[in-house]
């Protein structure tokens, strides 16, 4: 039978091979795609639940930073740690010597049997043959061994130098480490002793300590300024507070699988406002809190706050720094709160606080209580009364001696006043802080010797003043009198005083029991002429 029947023959061995070889191919192949089907299932499942933990993932960030936010106030009443002067000094600690790498150990000193040649063997070694080949090799292994001692040396002496160096710096960071702690703890209890006398730059620098410790969530500012007055022990602080965007945008996040894409759940435009509000009203709270409860000295006696937000006009695309809350409590009656049960809106009602009504368009109220004498250029005080006569002319005095007598004059009324630069004083004589726990507040003062009526633009310029240095009051002293145009404005204005020389009459003979002259009578005004209908 020829080769190629043998080939097609259904018995022939060969052929059966061959489609025994071809089935198993076919098996692997199918087997092979069906476990890159398997595979491919695995990997996209494993792939969709990758994804669907990254939902639920990001949405436990997004409640757990939503929880941070609505317990601001219980977490920092709750920790109980107040920063206190003890809290603040430094313990210096030894730190111990660590050799630099590599420098710890000598290295191991050269051997002889290391370099010395292998004498020679054998027959030819007994008949000293060899030997002086031998001699020979012994000699440059001497070099050599000599050699390797004297780099030993060397080295081993650059490591000692170095490792004594490395000591030498090491204790000399201890030591300044040590003389840095001492002179901080020092400094500190010098700071302690001012405090305690209301000493203003102590107090304000450990107020500055106290909110600089203060840990908030991630998007809190830290900017804040503070003003002690040392003699009411008033405190009032200016913090910035966050915007809007802390409070996070969606409350929760799903994995859609048609589109491979994770969307958020937006939280709800009202609850997004409610937590934004409780975020304000807590961290005004909670400054307060952490101020007082720092202040072991009782120093303070009464805090001001106003909370700012910084951040971009959208109608003029300018920087603003609207106030969106504003308060002002006593130590006592601060005290008296339960902080861990309130609700942060209704306490700070109870405060008599101001709250924007709408912070979350940055909508602005006017602070209580806002002062800086630090934006006037002070002069010394002038003792003007010292020199007076009996009954004086305040129209023979200079501008300076009368500003420092008026200045004498609201000191004597119970204002806590100071004269300014006349170089840069832009339209202020003197400024005076009202204690009164009602009016308290900054007083812009000026004072106009003239013999004329005041101009009613001087008067107009007084109220730019007061609004621009966010005055309480401005109170225009003259020696002569006014317009009923600057009567009338000032009424109108609400926070203008005008004092004419009649008035000053009567205020130094009362407060200060001084007989002055003021100046020029004024004229007799004419009464309004009423027409009839």
């Amino acid at each position: 039978m020829s080769w190629g029947k043998r080939v097609a023959g259904g018995n022939d061995p060969y052929a059966r091979e061959l489609a025994r070889q071809a089935k198993e191919r076919e098996r692997a192949r199918k087997a092979a795609e069906a476990e890159a089907k398997r595979k491919a299932r695995e990997a996209k499942l494993a792939y969709e639940a990758a994804r669907s933990q990254e939902a639920i993932d990001r949405t436990s960030v997004a409640e757990h930073d939503a929880e941070q936010l609505s317990k601001l106030l219980r977490t920092a009443v709750l920790d109980q740690r107040p920063l206190t002067f003890d809290r603040l000094r430094q313990d210096f600690v030894t730190q111990p010597f660590v050799p630099p790498k590599g420098r710890t150990k000598a290295a191991p000193l050269p051997r002889w049997e290391e370099f010395e040649p292998s004498a020679p063997r054998g027959i030819l070694a007994a008949l000293g043959f060899g030997r002086r080949g031998y001699d020979a090799e012994v000699e440059a292994a001497r070099k050599r061994f000599d050699r390797s001692l004297r780099d030993h040396a060397r080295e081993e002496k650059k490591r000692v130098e170095k490792l004594e160096k490395a000591r030498v710096q090491h204790d000399r960071r201890n030591r300044d480490e040590a003389a840095r702690v001492e002179a901080w703890n020092a400094e500190l209890e010098q700071r302690r002793t001012a405090y305690r006398d209301r000493d203003v730059d102590a107090v304000e620098w450990f107020v500055d300590q106290v909110l600089a410790a203060s840990v908030y969530p991630h998007g809190f500012p830290k900017a804040h300024q503070v003003w002690y007055q040392a003699d009411t022990g008033d405190l009032l602080v200016e913090i910035d507070l966050p915007l809007e965007d802390v409070v996070p945008a969606a409350r929760a996040y799903r994995y859609v699988k048609t589109r491979d894409e994770i969307t958020p759940v937006p939280r709800p435009e009202k609850e997004r406002k409610e937590l934004y509000s409780s975020v304000l009203a807590q961290t005004a709270l909670r400054t307060l809190h952490e101020i007082l409860a720092s202040d072991t000295e009782g120093v303070i006696q009464s805090v001001a706050l106003n909370g700012h937000v910084a951040t971009i006009d959208r109608a003029t695309g300018r920087d603003v720094h609207p106030c969106l809350i504003t308060l002002q409590a006593d130590r006592d009656e601060f005290g008296q709160l339960v902080l861990t049960q309130v609700e942060p809106q209704a306490c700070l009602k109870r405060l008599r606080s101001i709250i924007s009504p709408n912070p979350y368009e940055l909508e602005p109220v006017r602070p209580l209580v806002t002062f800086d004498l630090s934006k006037f250029r002070l002069m010394d005080s002038l003792d003007v009364v010292a020199g007076l006569d009996s009954r004086p002319v305040l129209m023979n005095l200079t501008p300076t001696e009368f500003e420092h007598l008026i200045r004498q004059l609201f000191e004597a009324i119970g204002l806590d006043s100071v004269n300014t630069q006349p170089s840069s004083d832009e339209g202020v004589d003197a400024v005076a802080m009202n204690t009164d726990p009602v009016m308290k507040g900054l007083c812009i003062i000026q004072a106009k010797r003239t013999k004329n009526v005041v101009p009613f633009e001087t008067v107009s310029a007084l109220a730019g003043v007061v609004e621009h240095k966010r005055a309480a009051k401005g109170i225009l002293v003259t020696t002569s009198w006014f317009g009923r145009a600057s009567e009338a404005f000032a009424n109108e204005h609400g926070r203008l005083e005008l004092l004419d020389g009649a008035n000053l009459v009567h205020l130094f003979k009362e407060h200060m029991n001084l007989d002055v002259i003021p100046g020029p009578v004024p004229p007799k005004r004419r009464p309004r002429r009423r027409t009839r209908r």
